[in-house]
């Protein structure tokens, strides 16, 4: 999701809630503690220069059972943060919460509440570290045309187990 969709999602929001992949919510006490610019340069194992560049959304709850934060202060947050941190409405959102350790998610919206979704690794010079595309997927076997297996298998009632 991008910053410009989120403001858009919030302006017609009343509340804001936040989904885990396990179908739990993030409490509704919760705090976004910091909205940053995440930039990220690297060389993928192909050799080839990468650049990510990414808003994150820190979330964060306390003790503070009374706090709640509305849409319209998320918005301004958004906005103050574009604003000094330089971030566009393109922007892809990455959000961080913490669980048994930080777990970043990306961010969508189920058109109810927004979804913290779990982000996977991948290669991604395959082609050049020579991984055949059919490994990237699972691979699917009928057994029917798996050959027969010789056992030396006991029948059942025969005592022999």
């Amino acid at each position: 999701m991008k910053l410009a969709e989120i403001k858009q999602i919030l302006k017609e929001k009343e509340t804001i809630e936040f989904e885990l992949p396990d179908g739990s919510l993030v409490p509704s006490h919760f705090h976004v503690t910091e909205i940053g610019s995440v930039e990220k340069k690297f060389i993928d194992c192909g050799g080839t220069f990468r650049e990510e560049n990414k808003a994150s959304f820190q979330l964060w709850e306390a003790n503070d059972y009374d706090h709640r934060l509305h849409p319209e202060k998320l918005i301004s947050i958004i906005e103050l943060s574009e604003k000094i941190l330089k971030l566009d409405g393109n922007s892809e959102i990455e959000v961080e919460y913490q669980e048994s350790t930080i777990g970043k998610y990306d961010l969508e919206f189920n058109g109810e509440r927004f979804l913290l979704v779990n982000k996977f690794t991948t290669c991604l010079a395959q082609d050049q570290c020579g991984i055949p595309a059919e490994s990237s997927e699972k691979r699917k076997k009928s057994l029917k045309n798996l050959p027969p297996v010789e056992t030396n298998s006991c029948e059942p009632g025969s005592g022999c187990c």
